[in-house]
């Protein structure tokens, strides 16, 4: 048993709802903190923040702990939104859930946390964190399909040492089961989803806000051939395949898929504002064996050794790839990856893990 204090990030659903019910069960003194981050649209049609806090609420009511609410809204905007649209503009697609993480959860939370007196934080994450030969790792989650440590490759050394996660052993179905027995009204709800602290939104209508439209031509990388028009480079990503509103026939003698085959963004010509395209999901331009990242964060705090035997994932809805890295320096590292990647994105983060261990990782250029 514990008399010390750890502060929990409480969203309103079962994850973090079961891991402050878990801490106090070991003893801990257990504060609840709600943090409000987005309120640019703050409607009833979109945002459940409302809902969320009242969920909180009634989950602290049950557990027996106190609840703190902070807003952390001007530093989401400038931290995470103002990154987030800025890479947008480039041409590349962001993941704003890797830098909710490092700014906000991890700092602005960590570091109120810590003015309260606490001496841990804690979230519902779906990952691990030991102390192994005087370092903290990060590990991934028994739940290996809800390991969330692609999410959390930022995190270091002193953010680690005073992090909790009490939902690394366990198993999404039992985290729903312990929920349900204690009574917690969150035991069913429904996972969040889209982007961190907005929510799920038509995306394109929700970017054209922040970002207006710069049409231009959609053509054919093969050959150059004019087969549409786009609202603008920052709605699309590569490997994407919905919403380009060019059908799916391809003139005979043309290199690429079959006859009805669909087709794929597969580069930004950004000198030019040409969105360029490739008919088949496995078309050469979509298909790279190597890819070079920046913006590097090892948790260690050292690069990992090259040409060693690695794995990584380049998105998170992916299987982990065997790799090594070529090359590393403090600014930029180059993967190698043991079979072709599909649809390589920059901006997007690619993560590296030695077994369980997330070694960190750095945005896909």
């Amino acid at each position: 048993m514990t008399s010390k204090t750890v502060v929990v990030g409480l969203s309103g659903g079962v994850d973090s709802s079961v891991a402050a019910l878990l801490l106090k069960r070991q003893g801990w003194k257990v504060i609840g903190l709600f943090m409000k981050n987005w309120e640019d649209d703050d409607t009833d049609e979109y945002c459940s923040s409302r809902q969320d806090l009242v969920d909180v609420m009634s989950v602290a009511d049950v557990i027996g702990i106190d609840v703190e609410v902070v807003n952390f809204a001007a530093e989401y905007k400038e931290r995470v939104f103002a990154e987030f649209l800025r890479e947008y503009q480039a041409g590349r697609t962001p993941n704003p859930d890797v830098l909710c993480n490092s700014e906000i959860k991890f700092k602005a939370f960590l570091d109120h946390a810590m003015q309260l007196g606490a001496d841990k934080i804690a979230t519902g994450h779906y990952a691990g964190v030991r102390e192994f030969d005087g370092q903290f790792q990060l590990l991934k989650a028994e739940d290996g399909s809800k390991d969330q440590s692609y999410f959390l490759y930022r995190l270091n050394q002193a953010q680690l040492s005073k992090t909790i996660f009490p939902l690394a052993e366990i198993y999404k179905r039992d985290v729903r089961k312990i929920a349900e027995a204690e009574g917690l009204h969150v035991a069913a709800k429904k996972d969040s989803t889209g982007i961190c602290f907005i929510g799920e939104r038509p995306f394109k209508e929700f970017l054209m806000r922040y970002l207006p439209p710069k049409k231009g031509e959609i053509r054919r990388l093969d050959d150059g051939k004019v087969l549409g028009e786009h609202d603008g480079l920052m709605y699309h990503t590569i490997g994407q395949r919905k919403g380009l509103h060019i059908g799916g026939l391809k003139e005979k003698g043309q290199p690429g898929g079959g006859d009805h085959d669909a087709w794929f963004v597969s580069g930004k010509d950004m000198a030019n504002n040409v969105l360029q395209v490739v008919q088949g999901h496995d078309h050469h331009a979509l298909l790279r064996s190597a890819l070079q990242a920046n913006q590097l964060s090892w948790v260690s705090g050292r690069a990992p050794e090259t040409h060693w035997v690695y794995s990584a994932k380049p998105r998170y809805r992916t299987t982990d790839q065997p790799c090594e890295i070529e090359r590393v320096d403090d600014e930029f590292c180059e993967i190698r990856f043991a079979e072709l990647q599909w649809a390589l994105t920059p901006g997007q983060s690619v993560v590296v893990y030695e077994s369980r261990v997330c070694l960190g990782g750095g945005v896909i250029l």
